[in-house]
Protein backbone atom coordinates (compact mmCIF):
# COMPACT_ATOMS: atom_id res chain seq x y z
CA UNK A 1 0.00 0.00 0.00
CA UNK A 2 1.16 4.08 -0.32
CA UNK A 3 1.39 5.82 2.51
CA UNK A 4 -1.67 7.44 1.31
CA UNK A 5 -4.12 4.47 1.30
CA UNK A 6 -2.35 3.40 4.85
CA UNK A 7 -3.40 7.10 5.93
CA UNK A 8 -7.34 6.59 4.40
CA UNK A 9 -7.61 2.85 5.79
CA UNK A 10 -6.38 4.08 9.47
CA UNK A 11 -9.70 5.94 9.05
CA UNK A 12 -11.63 3.31 7.47
CA UNK A 13 -11.13 1.41 10.35
CA UNK A 14 -14.04 2.51 12.38
CA UNK A 15 -16.59 3.99 9.45
CA UNK A 16 -18.65 1.01 10.61
CA UNK A 17 -18.05 1.23 14.55
CA UNK A 18 -21.11 2.12 16.38
CA UNK A 19 -21.30 3.21 20.28
CA UNK A 20 -25.05 3.01 21.63
CA UNK A 21 -26.14 5.06 24.79
CA UNK A 22 -29.22 6.50 26.53
CA UNK A 23 -29.63 10.30 25.14
CA UNK A 24 -31.25 12.91 26.64
CA UNK A 25 -34.02 14.90 25.51
CA UNK A 26 -32.66 18.24 24.72
CA UNK A 27 -33.96 22.32 25.77
CA UNK A 28 -33.10 25.29 24.17
CA UNK A 29 -31.73 27.86 27.10
CA UNK A 30 -30.37 31.46 26.63
CA UNK A 31 -27.97 33.69 29.14
CA UNK A 32 -27.70 36.96 30.09
CA UNK A 33 -24.81 38.47 30.17
CA UNK A 34 -24.06 42.21 30.79
CA UNK A 35 -22.98 43.49 26.95
CA UNK A 36 -22.07 47.03 26.06
CA UNK A 37 -21.74 47.21 22.31
CA UNK A 38 -20.05 49.71 20.50
CA UNK A 39 -22.38 50.76 17.15
CA UNK A 40 -20.43 53.69 15.60
CA UNK A 41 -17.44 51.94 14.90
CA UNK A 42 -15.94 54.45 12.51
CA UNK A 43 -16.15 57.19 14.61
CA UNK A 44 -14.83 55.55 17.92
CA UNK A 45 -11.83 54.70 15.51
CA UNK A 46 -11.75 58.61 14.16
CA UNK A 47 -11.61 59.53 17.74
CA UNK A 48 -9.25 57.62 19.21
CA UNK A 49 -6.66 57.79 16.63
CA UNK A 50 -6.73 61.53 17.16
CA UNK A 51 -3.51 60.69 18.66
CA UNK A 52 -1.34 60.09 15.59
CA UNK A 53 -1.64 64.30 15.42
CA UNK A 54 1.64 65.02 15.27
CA UNK A 55 2.77 61.36 14.89
CA UNK A 56 1.74 60.91 11.14
CA UNK A 57 3.15 63.70 8.34
CA UNK A 58 2.56 63.89 4.89
CA UNK A 59 4.13 60.54 2.54
CA UNK A 60 4.07 58.53 5.46
CA UNK A 61 4.07 54.84 4.68
CA UNK A 62 2.02 53.54 7.82
CA UNK A 63 1.42 49.25 8.20
CA UNK A 64 -1.67 48.71 10.02
CA UNK A 65 -1.92 44.87 11.45
CA UNK A 66 -3.95 42.29 10.80
CA UNK A 67 -4.15 39.61 12.78
CA UNK A 68 -5.40 35.57 12.55
CA UNK A 69 -8.15 35.39 14.46
CA UNK A 70 -12.22 36.30 13.31
CA UNK A 71 -13.12 39.70 14.86
CA UNK A 72 -15.91 41.69 14.88
CA UNK A 73 -16.26 44.26 12.44
CA UNK A 74 -12.68 43.92 11.62
CA UNK A 75 -12.75 44.64 8.45
CA UNK A 76 -14.22 48.45 9.33
CA UNK A 77 -12.07 48.69 12.11
CA UNK A 78 -8.82 48.40 9.97
CA UNK A 79 -10.78 50.74 7.36
CA UNK A 80 -11.62 53.74 9.53
CA UNK A 81 -7.89 53.27 10.61
CA UNK A 82 -6.52 54.07 7.07
CA UNK A 83 -8.91 56.59 6.52
CA UNK A 84 -7.10 57.90 9.80
CA UNK A 85 -4.07 58.13 8.60
CA UNK A 86 -4.91 59.05 4.96
CA UNK A 87 -6.74 62.55 6.59
CA UNK A 88 -3.31 63.33 7.99
CA UNK A 89 -1.61 62.68 5.09
CA UNK A 90 0.08 59.40 5.40
CA UNK A 91 0.11 56.16 2.86
CA UNK A 92 -1.87 53.19 4.92
CA UNK A 93 -0.97 49.51 3.90
CA UNK A 94 -2.51 46.58 5.92
CA UNK A 95 0.76 44.61 7.56
CA UNK A 96 -0.20 40.83 8.10
CA UNK A 97 1.10 40.09 11.74
CA UNK A 98 0.24 36.09 12.62
CA UNK A 99 3.21 34.58 13.51
CA UNK A 100 3.40 30.88 11.06
CA UNK A 101 -0.24 31.13 10.61
CA UNK A 102 -1.66 30.26 7.14
CA UNK A 103 1.11 27.41 6.29
CA UNK A 104 3.89 30.09 7.36
CA UNK A 105 3.45 31.24 4.08
CA UNK A 106 3.18 34.82 2.06
CA UNK A 107 0.09 33.65 0.15
CA UNK A 108 -1.25 32.10 2.99
CA UNK A 109 -1.39 34.77 5.14
CA UNK A 110 -3.20 36.64 2.51
CA UNK A 111 -5.72 34.46 2.31
CA UNK A 112 -6.60 33.46 5.96
CA UNK A 113 -7.25 37.58 5.77
CA UNK A 114 -9.61 37.10 3.36
CA UNK A 115 -11.48 34.48 4.75
CA UNK A 116 -12.00 36.73 7.75
CA UNK A 117 -13.40 39.60 5.36
CA UNK A 118 -10.03 41.38 5.41
CA UNK A 119 -8.96 42.32 1.47
CA UNK A 120 -7.86 44.95 0.00
CA UNK A 121 -11.12 46.10 -1.70
CA UNK A 122 -12.88 45.86 2.25
CA UNK A 123 -9.97 47.50 3.96
CA UNK A 124 -9.10 50.04 0.88
CA UNK A 125 -5.70 49.32 1.06
CA UNK A 126 -2.92 47.66 -0.20
CA UNK A 127 -1.96 44.24 1.88
CA UNK A 128 1.59 43.98 1.92
CA UNK A 129 2.68 40.12 3.12
CA UNK A 130 5.76 39.09 3.31
CA UNK A 131 7.71 36.57 5.99
CA UNK A 132 11.52 38.37 5.92
CA UNK A 133 12.48 38.95 9.14
CA UNK A 134 15.68 40.30 10.97
CA UNK A 135 17.24 40.07 14.03
CA UNK A 136 16.75 43.40 16.46
CA UNK A 137 18.08 42.10 19.54
CA UNK A 138 18.83 39.26 21.66
CA UNK A 139 16.58 39.12 25.90
CA UNK A 140 17.86 38.01 28.94
CA UNK A 141 21.64 37.86 30.61
CA UNK A 142 24.28 35.61 30.74
CA UNK A 143 22.74 33.93 33.97
CA UNK A 144 19.37 34.13 32.50
CA UNK A 145 19.30 33.86 28.86
CA UNK A 146 16.17 34.91 26.85
CA UNK A 147 15.21 34.57 23.33
CA UNK A 148 16.46 36.26 20.08
CA UNK A 149 13.86 39.39 18.93
CA UNK A 150 13.00 38.55 15.10
CA UNK A 151 10.86 41.56 14.09
CA UNK A 152 9.11 41.99 9.92
CA UNK A 153 11.46 43.43 7.66
CA UNK A 154 8.13 44.94 6.12
CA UNK A 155 7.41 46.66 9.58
CA UNK A 156 10.65 47.80 9.86
CA UNK A 157 10.93 49.25 6.40
CA UNK A 158 7.91 51.45 7.17
CA UNK A 159 7.83 54.93 8.68
CA UNK A 160 5.20 54.13 10.90
CA UNK A 161 3.04 51.27 12.44
CA UNK A 162 -0.27 50.95 14.05
CA UNK A 163 -0.71 47.84 16.19
CA UNK A 164 -4.10 47.30 15.52
CA UNK A 165 -5.72 43.95 17.82
CA UNK A 166 -8.12 42.33 20.12
CA UNK A 167 -7.15 41.83 23.84
CA UNK A 168 -8.52 39.19 25.37
CA UNK A 169 -7.63 36.58 27.93
CA UNK A 170 -4.67 34.01 26.70
CA UNK A 171 -5.73 30.06 26.08
CA UNK A 172 -2.20 28.98 27.37
CA UNK A 173 -1.27 31.14 30.10
CA UNK A 174 -2.28 33.44 33.27
CA UNK A 175 0.07 36.82 33.21
CA UNK A 176 -0.50 40.78 33.79
CA UNK A 177 0.19 40.83 29.53
CA UNK A 178 -1.84 38.28 28.05
CA UNK A 179 -3.46 37.85 24.57
CA UNK A 180 -3.35 41.53 22.90
CA UNK A 181 -1.09 44.52 21.21
CA UNK A 182 2.72 43.03 22.87
CA UNK A 183 1.14 39.67 21.50
CA UNK A 184 0.31 40.94 18.05
CA UNK A 185 3.52 42.72 18.14
CA UNK A 186 6.44 40.04 19.26
CA UNK A 187 4.56 36.94 17.75
CA UNK A 188 2.73 38.39 14.88
CA UNK A 189 5.83 40.98 13.56
CA UNK A 190 7.61 37.81 14.41
CA UNK A 191 6.43 36.14 11.94
CA UNK A 192 7.36 32.40 11.75
CA UNK A 193 10.87 32.73 13.05
CA UNK A 194 9.99 34.95 16.00
CA UNK A 195 6.87 33.08 17.06
CA UNK A 196 8.87 30.30 16.73
CA UNK A 197 11.83 31.38 19.35
CA UNK A 198 9.55 33.00 21.29
CA UNK A 199 7.52 29.83 21.80
CA UNK A 200 10.37 27.72 22.18
CA UNK A 201 10.83 28.65 25.71
CA UNK A 202 6.75 27.31 26.52
CA UNK A 203 4.38 29.09 28.78
CA UNK A 204 6.94 31.26 30.01
CA UNK A 205 8.25 32.62 26.36
CA UNK A 206 4.52 34.30 26.65
CA UNK A 207 4.36 35.45 30.02
CA UNK A 208 7.95 36.64 30.33
CA UNK A 209 9.66 37.12 27.49
CA UNK A 210 6.82 37.86 25.28
CA UNK A 211 6.14 41.67 26.38
CA UNK A 212 10.12 42.41 26.42
CA UNK A 213 10.26 41.32 23.16
CA UNK A 214 7.25 43.95 22.05
CA UNK A 215 9.16 46.78 23.99
CA UNK A 216 12.13 45.62 22.55
CA UNK A 217 10.27 46.02 19.06
CA UNK A 218 8.89 49.02 19.87
CA UNK A 219 11.96 51.05 20.60
CA UNK A 220 13.09 49.95 17.42
CA UNK A 221 10.52 50.73 14.94
CA UNK A 222 8.91 53.40 14.53
CA UNK A 223 5.68 51.89 16.25
CA UNK A 224 3.18 55.26 16.01
CA UNK A 225 0.28 53.46 18.68
CA UNK A 226 -1.74 50.93 19.55
CA UNK A 227 -5.51 49.87 18.70
CA UNK A 228 -7.24 47.89 20.96
CA UNK A 229 -10.42 46.22 20.49
CA UNK A 230 -12.43 44.79 23.11
CA UNK A 231 -15.53 42.56 22.35
CA UNK A 232 -18.57 41.47 25.06
CA UNK A 233 -19.76 38.19 25.69
CA UNK A 234 -21.56 37.78 22.16
CA UNK A 235 -18.66 38.33 20.38
CA UNK A 236 -19.76 42.08 19.25
CA UNK A 237 -17.20 45.14 19.64
CA UNK A 238 -17.52 46.59 23.07
CA UNK A 239 -15.12 49.33 22.84
CA UNK A 240 -11.96 50.88 21.28
CA UNK A 241 -9.02 52.30 22.68
CA UNK A 242 -5.89 53.51 21.72
CA UNK A 243 -2.76 53.16 23.73
CA UNK A 244 0.58 55.44 23.68
CA UNK A 245 3.95 52.90 22.24
CA UNK A 246 5.13 52.72 25.51
CA UNK A 247 2.13 51.58 27.57
CA UNK A 248 1.93 48.61 24.71
CA UNK A 249 2.75 45.58 27.07
CA UNK A 250 2.43 47.86 30.24
CA UNK A 251 0.02 49.07 32.64
CA UNK A 252 -2.66 50.03 30.60
CA UNK A 253 -2.56 47.14 28.50
CA UNK A 254 -3.18 45.22 31.64
CA UNK A 255 -6.31 47.32 32.25
CA UNK A 256 -7.94 46.42 29.35
CA UNK A 257 -6.88 42.97 29.80
CA UNK A 258 -8.90 42.84 33.12
CA UNK A 259 -11.82 45.20 31.48
CA UNK A 260 -11.90 42.50 28.73
CA UNK A 261 -12.00 39.62 31.55
CA UNK A 262 -14.81 41.24 33.07
CA UNK A 263 -16.65 41.12 29.35
CA UNK A 264 -15.80 37.27 28.75
CA UNK A 265 -19.36 34.92 28.19
CA UNK A 266 -18.96 31.47 30.12
CA UNK A 267 -20.71 28.16 30.39
CA UNK A 268 -23.53 28.72 33.26
CA UNK A 269 -22.88 25.10 35.03
CA UNK A 270 -19.95 24.32 37.10
CA UNK A 271 -20.08 20.35 36.47
CA UNK A 272 -20.79 18.98 32.94
CA UNK A 273 -20.36 15.52 32.16
CA UNK A 274 -20.44 16.17 28.50
CA UNK A 275 -19.85 19.05 26.02
CA UNK A 276 -20.79 19.15 23.06
CA UNK A 277 -18.82 21.59 20.75
CA UNK A 278 -20.20 21.68 17.17
CA UNK A 279 -17.50 23.45 15.52
CA UNK A 280 -13.38 24.27 16.24
CA UNK A 281 -11.52 26.49 14.07
CA UNK A 282 -8.83 29.13 14.26
CA UNK A 283 -11.74 31.91 13.10
CA UNK A 284 -12.81 31.09 16.81
CA UNK A 285 -9.84 30.70 19.25
CA UNK A 286 -6.06 30.62 18.42
CA UNK A 287 -6.75 27.00 20.11
CA UNK A 288 -9.59 26.12 18.52
CA UNK A 289 -12.00 26.35 21.23
CA UNK A 290 -11.13 28.82 23.79
CA UNK A 291 -9.70 27.39 26.78
CA UNK A 292 -11.25 29.35 29.11
CA UNK A 293 -14.82 28.41 28.07
CA UNK A 294 -14.11 24.63 28.44
CA UNK A 295 -12.42 24.45 31.49
CA UNK A 296 -9.04 22.90 29.74
CA UNK A 297 -5.59 23.85 29.94
CA UNK A 298 -3.72 20.65 29.35
CA UNK A 299 -0.39 22.29 29.30
CA UNK A 300 2.08 20.18 31.80
CA UNK A 301 3.06 22.41 34.63
CA UNK A 302 -0.06 25.26 34.20
CA UNK A 303 -2.51 24.92 36.67
CA UNK A 304 -6.00 24.10 35.54
CA UNK A 305 -9.54 25.87 35.61
CA UNK A 306 -11.46 25.89 38.82
CA UNK A 307 -14.70 25.84 36.50
CA UNK A 308 -16.07 24.52 34.76
CA UNK A 309 -15.38 20.74 35.20
CA UNK A 310 -16.20 19.12 32.17
CA UNK A 311 -15.65 15.40 31.83
CA UNK A 312 -16.12 14.68 28.58
CA UNK A 313 -15.29 16.94 25.13
CA UNK A 314 -16.90 15.75 22.01
CA UNK A 315 -15.98 17.77 18.93
CA UNK A 316 -18.21 17.69 15.34
CA UNK A 317 -16.60 19.48 12.81
CA UNK A 318 -13.98 22.23 11.78
CA UNK A 319 -15.04 25.43 10.63
CA UNK A 320 -14.18 26.42 6.78
CA UNK A 321 -12.51 29.31 7.95
CA UNK A 322 -9.89 26.98 9.41
CA UNK A 323 -8.46 25.97 6.38
CA UNK A 324 -8.37 22.56 7.63
CA UNK A 325 -6.11 23.74 10.71
CA UNK A 326 -7.61 21.59 13.53
CA UNK A 327 -5.06 22.85 16.34
CA UNK A 328 -7.10 22.12 19.37
CA UNK A 329 -7.96 18.87 18.89
CA UNK A 330 -6.22 17.71 21.72
CA UNK A 331 -8.34 19.56 24.28
CA UNK A 332 -11.11 17.10 22.61
CA UNK A 333 -11.97 13.43 23.93
CA UNK A 334 -13.91 12.45 21.09
CA UNK A 335 -14.46 13.93 17.43
CA UNK A 336 -16.01 12.95 14.32
CA UNK A 337 -15.30 11.35 10.99
CA UNK A 338 -16.23 14.52 9.30
CA UNK A 339 -13.34 16.77 11.59
CA UNK A 340 -11.04 14.32 10.91
CA UNK A 341 -11.22 14.19 6.83
CA UNK A 342 -11.15 17.74 6.81
CA UNK A 343 -7.62 17.98 8.38
CA UNK A 344 -4.85 19.75 7.16
CA UNK A 345 -2.40 18.25 8.81
CA UNK A 346 0.57 20.45 7.23
CA UNK A 347 -0.67 23.40 8.14
CA UNK A 348 -2.27 22.06 12.01
CA UNK A 349 1.54 20.88 12.53
CA UNK A 350 3.47 23.97 11.41
CA UNK A 351 1.09 25.81 13.64
CA UNK A 352 1.74 23.27 16.63
CA UNK A 353 5.03 22.72 16.15
CA UNK A 354 5.83 26.65 16.44
CA UNK A 355 3.56 27.13 19.01
CA UNK A 356 5.60 24.65 21.10
CA UNK A 357 4.66 22.67 24.21
CA UNK A 358 1.48 23.71 24.37
CA UNK A 359 0.68 23.45 20.57
CA UNK A 360 2.02 20.03 20.66
CA UNK A 361 0.02 18.53 23.78
CA UNK A 362 -2.89 20.30 22.46
CA UNK A 363 -2.82 19.41 18.67
CA UNK A 364 -3.36 15.65 19.43
CA UNK A 365 -5.83 13.60 17.73
CA UNK A 366 -8.96 12.23 20.17
CA UNK A 367 -10.54 9.39 19.62
CA UNK A 368 -12.49 9.25 16.12
CA UNK A 369 -16.03 8.10 15.73
CA UNK A 370 -17.88 7.68 12.53
CA UNK A 371 -20.89 9.88 13.28
CA UNK A 372 -22.21 12.44 15.52
CA UNK A 373 -24.59 9.89 17.19
CA UNK A 374 -21.67 7.55 18.36
CA UNK A 375 -19.75 10.19 19.13
CA UNK A 376 -22.48 11.78 21.57
CA UNK A 377 -23.11 8.33 22.64
CA UNK A 378 -19.13 7.48 23.38
CA UNK A 379 -19.01 10.31 25.42
CA UNK A 380 -22.46 9.23 27.42
CA UNK A 381 -20.78 6.37 27.88
CA UNK A 382 -16.99 6.79 28.89
CA UNK A 383 -18.37 10.32 31.38
CA UNK A 384 -18.06 8.23 34.34
CA UNK A 385 -21.06 9.94 35.96
CA UNK A 386 -22.88 6.45 37.01
CA UNK A 387 -25.99 7.27 35.93
CA UNK A 388 -25.82 7.52 31.93
CA UNK A 389 -29.63 8.15 31.55
CA UNK A 390 -29.13 11.29 33.55
CA UNK A 391 -26.30 12.88 32.07
CA UNK A 392 -25.08 16.35 32.46
CA UNK A 393 -25.11 17.33 28.52
CA UNK A 394 -24.41 20.82 26.92
CA UNK A 395 -24.23 21.26 23.32
CA UNK A 396 -22.79 25.06 21.88
CA UNK A 397 -22.36 25.62 18.31
CA UNK A 398 -18.38 27.26 18.89
CA UNK A 399 -16.65 28.74 22.16
CA UNK A 400 -17.41 32.08 21.03
CA UNK A 401 -20.89 31.89 20.71
CA UNK A 402 -22.43 30.57 24.02
CA UNK A 403 -25.24 32.85 24.83
CA UNK A 404 -27.72 30.50 23.31
CA UNK A 405 -26.83 26.62 23.96
CA UNK A 406 -28.73 23.35 24.56
CA UNK A 407 -29.23 21.40 27.88
CA UNK A 408 -30.30 17.62 28.73
CA UNK A 409 -33.26 17.98 31.15
CA UNK A 410 -30.89 17.36 34.29
CA UNK A 411 -29.95 20.43 34.07
CA UNK A 412 -33.58 21.99 33.06
CA UNK A 413 -33.86 22.68 37.68
CA UNK A 414 -30.37 24.73 37.76
CA UNK A 415 -31.48 26.55 34.84
CA UNK A 416 -35.06 27.48 36.43
CA UNK A 417 -32.57 28.77 39.54
CA UNK A 418 -30.54 30.80 38.03
CA UNK A 419 -32.14 34.31 36.72
CA UNK A 420 -29.53 34.90 34.29
CA UNK A 421 -30.34 31.94 32.09
CA UNK A 422 -33.85 31.89 30.25
CA UNK A 423 -35.94 28.56 28.17
CA UNK A 424 -36.24 29.52 24.40
CA UNK A 425 -37.66 25.65 24.04
CA UNK A 426 -38.86 22.52 25.97
CA UNK A 427 -37.29 19.74 26.03
CA UNK A 428 -37.20 17.60 22.89
CA UNK A 429 -35.56 14.45 21.18
CA UNK A 430 -32.52 14.74 19.85
CA UNK A 431 -32.77 14.66 15.60
CA UNK A 432 -29.78 12.70 13.78
CA UNK A 433 -30.30 12.74 9.65
CA UNK A 434 -29.62 9.50 8.21
CA UNK A 435 -25.65 9.22 8.47
CA UNK A 436 -26.11 9.84 12.00
CA UNK A 437 -25.10 13.71 11.98
CA UNK A 438 -27.23 16.06 14.05
CA UNK A 439 -30.14 18.24 13.12
CA UNK A 440 -29.24 21.65 14.06
CA UNK A 441 -32.70 23.71 15.31
CA UNK A 442 -33.15 27.14 14.09
CA UNK A 443 -30.62 29.65 16.00
CA UNK A 444 -31.80 33.22 16.95
CA UNK A 445 -29.93 36.22 15.42
CA UNK A 446 -26.11 37.13 16.01
CA UNK A 447 -27.16 39.76 18.22
CA UNK A 448 -29.14 37.42 20.56
CA UNK A 449 -26.72 34.62 20.42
Amino acid sequence: MTADKNADSLLDQIVDFRSEAPLPRMARIRQRFDAPVLEAIEGAVQEQLRLLQGRVRPGMRVGITAGSRGIANISRILRAAGDSVRVLGGEPFILPAMGSHGGATVEGQVELLAGYGVTEASTGMPIVSSMEVRQIGQLGTPADPGPAVHMSVTALEADGIIICGRVKPHTDFRSDIESGLAKITAIGLGKHQGAKTIHSFGTRGLAHWMPQAAQLMIRTANVLCGLAILENAYDQTARLAALPPEEIGGAAEHDLLVEAKGLMASLPFDKIDVLVVDEIGKNVSGTGMDTNIVGRMMIRGVPEFARPDVRIVVVLDLTDETHGNGTGLGLADLATLRAARKLDLRAMYINCITSGIGGVQRGRLPMVMPSDVDALCAGILTCSNGDPANARVVRIKNTLEVGELEVSESLLEEVRQNPRLEILEQPRTIEFDVDGNLISAARTPAGHR
